[in-house]
């Protein structure tokens, strides 16, 4: 009788679980909600959290509060998100590197990008550009890659970073046109570029923001964009699908992620919030501030984005040989 009794209960308890799960997204949000921004205060990633944490807000009436968990590639909030409970009030600002290309470049992963995640939607792309030293005498991708492939070794490429996108971004696109070059690893953004603009190496990838100043100042040459399109911060510039490579793509990107088992009710309403807040014209004003695209996909878009992802910066991580432990 009793397992009987056990078995009625849970087929009661399983015929009332859809209700009760829309029940809860409607009440959703009922108390305070934190982004975990994995990176320090003031980058890109930071910015556009606070956008939609800043919307949100005023639009639920409830806190969003944005929490700087800095770390081993974004490993280290990134694992605090995926290690919180499935209720959707805390959620994390994954990016190419902590959600797509660590886990094929860190030996010991805290958290798994897929099984640990909810996906809920991409928010937004930032194009790198390849950019050379003036004294390179090409203007254009092609020239540049026909000098590479013509002295094996004489250029070397900066990037803010090993494993970064914009480090695996110019190893993609070593392998692709088949050419040599050595690699020069610095601690961001700023103390390549200085080392480029000053000549102690001729190229790098970079974050389009970041360049594009250099660039209309005459210190820097840019030869062709990362992204799938060209973008409207620098519509002259062609992308490196346009310049021969059909299909390249590396972008930076960024999107929300709830801890894995979150309701698919709640994880729908924040991303529907999200899809709202990105056609905002302030908000998409801000982000194009900063080099950058808005996005606005589904959750079904962005985990499908994900995995094409993962397996794109696997081949090229072990195509490099890079690896962080």
């Amino acid at each position: 009788m009793n397992s009987m009794l056990r078995a009625w209960s849970a087929c009661v308890l399983l015929t009332f679980l859809p209700g009760c799960a829309l029940a809860q997204a409607d009440a959703f949000p009922s108390r305070q909600m934190r982004i975990v921004v994995p990176f320090p205060a003031g980058g890109a990633t930071d910015i556009a959290a606070r956008a939609i944490a800043d919307k949100m807000g005023q639009s639920w009436k409830q806190a969003v509060v944005v929490e700087n968990r800095s770390g081993a590639g974004g490993n280290v909030g990134s694992d605090v998100v995926a290690k919180a409970a499935p209720d959707g009030y805390t959620l994390v600002m994954g990016v190419t590197g902590s959600h797509a290309i660590n886990i094929s470049l860190y030996s010991k992963m805290p958290y798994h990008p897929v099984k640990d995640f909810e996906p809920i939607s991409q928010v937004a792309v930032v194009p790198n550009v390849v950019v050379l030293h003036p004294s390179v005498p090409a203007k254009t991708l092609r020239e540049f890659i026909a000098l590479a492939k013509a002295s094996p070794g004489k250029y070397d490429y900066a990037s803010l970073g090993s494993g970064t996108a914009a480090h695996l971004g110019m190893e993609m696109l070593k392998r692709e046109a088949g050419i040599f070059m050595v690699h020069i690893a610095y601690r961001g953004s700023a103390p390549a570029v200085a080392d480029l603009i000053g000549g102690q190496v001729q190229v790098m990838m970079d974050g389009l923001p970041s360049a594009l100043p250099h660039v209309k100042a005459g210190r820097l040459r840019a030869l062709a964009l990362t992204s799938q399109k060209r973008s409207a911060a620098a519509p002259e510039l062609p992308t490196i699908a346009e310049s021969g490579y059909a299909g390249f793509y590396a972008d930076a990107w960024s999107g929300l992620f709830a801890p894995r088992a979150t309701p698919k009710p709640i994880v729908d309403k924040l991303a529907l919030e999200v899809q709202r807040i990105l056609n905002l014209p302030d908000v998409r004003e801000r982000l194009a501030g900063l080099g950058a695209e808005p996005v606005g996909s589904t959750p079904a878009e962005f985990a499908a984005h994900l995995q094409r992802e993962i397996n794109k910066w696997a081949t090229v991580v072990k195509a490099s040989g890079a690896k962080v432990d």
